[in-house]
This record gives C-alpha cells, structure tokens and sequence, in this order.
C-alpha cells in the first residue's frame, strides 16, 4: 500500500485487540488518542505514545479517523451514538472504522443512522490474524461499506493490514467475518480431534502441521495451533466466549436466512458447553481440556 502522511486517530477500547492496534498505529508514528473505560489500559497506550481522550467525543474531536475495538453491537451503539459519544463530535470530513465483530443487520443500520444525522461515514472492518497481525501490520480485513469511504480508510488501515478487501456495502465485511469465523471454529475443533488421533496412535502431533504443509489439509490454523493445542500450551490468543458471540450471531443469521448449517451447529454446542464449563474467558486451546476429560 502507499504511503501516507501521519493520520490524527482515536480508537475507543483498548482491549487486547484495541491495544494492539493503538500499538501498532503508535509505531508507524500516527496521532492515536485513546479512550477506554479502564484508566490503566490507556495509561499503558499512553506511555507508548498515545494520548489520553477524556471522553469519547472529545477522542473524535480531535481525530479524523474513529477506530472502535468493541465487544458487542450494543456496546458499539452505545460508543457511537450515545452520551459524549461518536456522533456528538462527527462530522461529513471524519470516518468511522469499525474494527469490531458485530451483526452484519445492525451495522448497517447504525452506519446508516450516523451518515443520515452527522453526515459521518462508516466503514465495517472486522479483522482476522489477532493480536500478532495487528502489531506486525498484516491482519486481514474483510471490509464494507462505500467503495470512497473504503479507500479514504486506507489511510489508516495500510499500517494494520496486509490483505484489506472491499465485500460490499456496510454490513458485508461483517458477514464475511461470519464465514471467517465458521472456518475458524471448525478448524480449532477439528485441530483438538486430530491432536487426540495423533496421540492415540503413538504419534507427536507437533510434526505434523510440517508433515502435511502444501497438502490439501493444511491451513493457517493448523501451522499456527496444533503444536499449541499438542502442548496444552493454554496462552491467550483470544476468548472463547467472543468466538460463541459471534458463532450465535452466524445461527441467528442462519435462521433467519433458512440456510442449513449441520457442522457449525456442532461446534456452536460444543463452544456453549465450554463457556458453560467456566472456559469462556480463555484461550481456543483449553478445548482440549473437554477432550482429555480433565477437570476445569
């Protein structure tokens, strides 16, 4: 991607995705003011270089770019349109780039009702490649909205991505993030199956994503987690509990479309049921946990 001029941002929730992407920004030398409910989360961001926003809307005062980082399509309404939020300081100049994995319908009503009454745009961009993509530059990003708007956010997004795609209108990336979610949580379960096939046989299951890279069976998810979940290596990676998020937001989607989805409807189950068992707040690998029988 081109190179660009030093872009003032603000980006509202520095969780472990938001953080990163605030890191990554601070990095290649944009502006970054943050705002986050935790002080302690900014303070760190600002110790990096970033600058602390009182409020919301003062963030966007000061920023052409609104980079949201959320957790929750209700948390995502609250930011943008309510007290000193987003559309208080939004103007038809600035844009809003949603980093965040919500329901593809409610994104396009929100990005609708912010163009409508502030004349600010709105650009969906949920993300693939976690936490390491993000401070190396290279997530990909399914995006949706005006084809403008998309190449206005470049700006922005060239720092954070390696692959940034245009689906559609708004809503779209947020399906597509949908489907990357479906590949996403099939894999982990077919990953922790295939980690307990390999052990039964008496076979090191850390060989095996070079065994097989270049075969048809190989994925990024198998060179990047199978050593891992073979190790019961249990570091934070991501959340279960936001993958079920978004797996009850692509059923939803399903049932509402008719369209049927045997596998998913599986490994949805199988997510509930690790929530269910206190996992929820750890890593894809403590699955294995559910197959080795072991206690919480």
């Amino acid at each position: 991607m081109a190179e660009a001029k030093a872009q003032s941002v603000a980006v509202i929730g520095a969780g472990i995705m938001g953080s990163a992407i605030a890191t990554r920004l601070i990095e290649t030398s944009q502006r970054v003011a943050v705002f986050d409910l935790d002080p302690g989360k900014v303070q760190a961001l600002v110790d990096k270089g970033g600058f602390a926003a009182g409020s919301i809307a003062e963030a966007t005062q000061q920023s052409d770019f609104v980079i949201l980082s959320l957790n929750h399509a209700s948390i995502v309404r609250a930011a943008v349109f309510g007290p000193n939020g987003v559309a208080e300081a939004a103007a038809a100049d600035k844009i809003l780039i949603d980093m965040s994995s919500i329901d593809p319908a409610e994104t396009v009503q929100m990005a609708e009702k912010l163009r409508t009454e502030t004349g600010m745009k709105w650009v969906d961009c949920p993300l693939s490649g976690g936490v390491p993509g993000a401070l190396g530059g290279s997530l990909t990003v399914m995006a949706g909205g005006a084809e403008a708007d998309f190449e206005q956010a470049r700006a922005v997004m060239q720092h954070l991505c390696r692959n940034y795609t245009l689906m559609g209108p708004n809503g779209a990336g947020q399906t597509v993030k949908l489907i990357n979610q479906l590949f996403c949580a099939v894999l982990f379960q077919a990953t922790a199956e295939a980690v307990k096939i390999a052990e039964a046989g008496g076979v090191d299951a850390a060989v095996i994503p070079a065994a097989l890279a270049g075969g048809r069976a190989d994925s990024a998810i198998l060179q990047e987690f199978m050593a891992k979940f073979s190790a019961r290596d249990y570091t934070p990676t991501g959340r279960i509990d936001n993958m079920l998020k978004d797996l009850d937001s692509l059923q939803a989607f399903a049932l509402k479309t008719k369209t049927p989805m045997p596998m998913t409807g599986q490994v949805v189950e199988i997510h509930r049921l690790l929530c269910a068992a206190g996992l929820g707040p750890r890593d894809s690998a403590e699955m294995m946990r559910l197959l080795d029988g072991s206690p919480v």
